[in-house]
C-alpha cells in the first residue's frame, strides 16, 4: 500500500480553509506542517486531525521538516519566492493561480522545476466543478463552436481579510489578474489552446480593472470572457453552442448552499489530481498559458485606455 505524501500548507488566508478540510479528508495526504508569517492566523485557525509542526518561516519549515509536497496559499507577489525555494528542496508544489505574477517569473519556475525534476502543479478549481464535469460530457462527441464564460462577483466580497487582492501590485492586476485565470482555464478545457483576439476594460478612479469583455480564437471555435469585480452578487457560469446550433450551459453554483459552497468539493479533487502528478500518474500544469493570457489581455487594452466607475458600462478601448 502506498503511503500517504507528507504535505506543508503554507499560507492562511481566505483560501487555506478549503485545503485544510480536503486534507483532514484526504486517504492520500497527512498534513504534518502549516506556516504563515502572522502568529495570529496560525493561533486563530486550528488545524483537524493530527498534531502538525506550526512555522512563521516558510524555510525553516523545509529545511526542518521531512515533506513530499506543499500547498501554496500565499498572497500573488510571494508565490515566486515560497515556489522557488520549496522546489530547490525537492519538495512537489501545488499552487493556487497564478502560478507568478507575470509570465518571466513564471517561466524560471518552470524551468527550475525541470531543472529538479519536481513537480509543480498549478490550482484551477473551476475545472474540477461537477456541473463543468456534466457539461463536458453533454460536449462529448460534439464540435463546440463557441463558448461563454461568466465570472462575476464583488471582490470585497470574496476577498474578506485579504486586502491584497486589491493592490494591483501584489495581486498582478484587477479582475484580469485575479478572475481571468480560471475563466481562460475553462475555455481551454473545452476548446483547447486558444489565443485573446479582443480586450476590452473598464478601470475604475484607480486604475483598477474592475470589468474586462475578452474574445479569443481557439482552433475553429470562439470564446468570449466575460469579468466583473462590482457585480452585486455572484454569477459564475459556462454557455456553449455546439456546430449543430443546440445550447448546453453549466452553473457553477448551482446545489451549493452558502457563500463558497461550491468550493468544497472542488478543492477535494484538486488535491485528488495534485496528488497524480505527484506520484507520476497525472498531468504537471505550471499554468503559464494563464499567465500569457493576462499579459495578452493587458496589451491589447493598450494606450489610451479608458477608466469607468466600478459597476459603469464597459467602454473601454477595443482592439481585434
Amino acid at each position: 500500500m502506498t503511503a500517504p505524501l507528507r504535505v506543508g500548507l503554507i499560507g492562511l488566508g481566505m483560501i487555506s480553509r478549503f485545503y485544510l478540510a480536503a486534507l483532514r479528508d484526504s486517504p492520500a495526504m497527512d498534513l504534518v506542517a502549516v506556516c504563515d508569517s502572522d502568529p495570529a492566523k496560525l493561533a486563530a485557525r486550528p488545524v483537524p486531525g493530527h498534531p502538525v509542526s506550526v512555522h512563521t518561516d516558510h524555510r525553516r519549515m523545509l529545511r526542518e521538516t521531512w515533506l513530499d509536497a506543499v500547498v501554496v496559499t500565499v498572497p500573488n507577489d510571494v508565490h515566486m519566492q515560497v515556489c522557488a525555494d520549496a522546489l530547490e528542496e525537492g519538495v512537489a508544489v501545488c499552487v493556487e493561480k497564478p502560478l507568478a505574477v507575470g509570465t518571466a517569473q513564471g517561466v524560471a519556475l518552470r524551468k527550475l522545476a525541470e531543472h529538479r525534476d519536481v513537480p509543480l502543479f498549478t490550482a484551477f478549481h473551476r475545472r474540477y466543478n461537477e456541473a463543468v464535469a456534466r457539461l463536458r460530457a453533454q460536449c462529448a462527441g460534439s464540435t463546440i463552436s463557441e463558448v461563454t464564460v461568466r465570472y462575476l462577483e464583488r471582490i470585497e466580497e470574496h476577498a474578506g481579510a485579504d486586502g491584497w487582492y486589491l493592490d494591483t501590485r501584489r495581486c498582478g492586476g484587477g479582475c484580469v489578474a485575479d478572475n481571468g485565470p480560471n475563466a481562460f482555464d475553462l475555455v481551454r478545457l473545452l476548446l483547447g489552446p486558444a489565443e485573446v483576439t479582443s480586450a476590452r476594460i473598464t478601470r475604475d478612479a484607480g486604475g483598477v480593472d474592475r470589468q474586462a469583455d475578452i474574445g479569443l480564437r481557439a482552433g475553429r471555435g470562439r470564446a468570449r470572457i466575460l469579468l466583473d469585480w462590482s457585480f452585486p452578487g455572484e454569477r459564475k457560469d459556462i454557455e456553449v453552442r455546439l456546430a449543430g446550433g443546440r445550447t448546453v450551459r453549466a452553473d457553477m453554483l448551482a446545489g451549493h448552499a452558502g457563500f463558497k459552497g461550491s468550493l468544497w468539493h472542488e478543492y477535494v479533487a484538486v488535491l485528488d489530481a495534485f496528488e497524480q502528478c505527484v506520484r507520476g500518474t497525472g498531468e504537471r500544469d505550471g499554468g503559464l498559458a494563464a499567465l500569457r493570457f493576462v499579459r495578452d489581455v493587458y496589451r491589447l487594452e493598450g494606450p489610451g485606455r479608458a477608466s469607468g466607475r466600478p459597476g459603469t458600462a464597459m467602454r473601454g478601448r477595443c482592439v481585434r
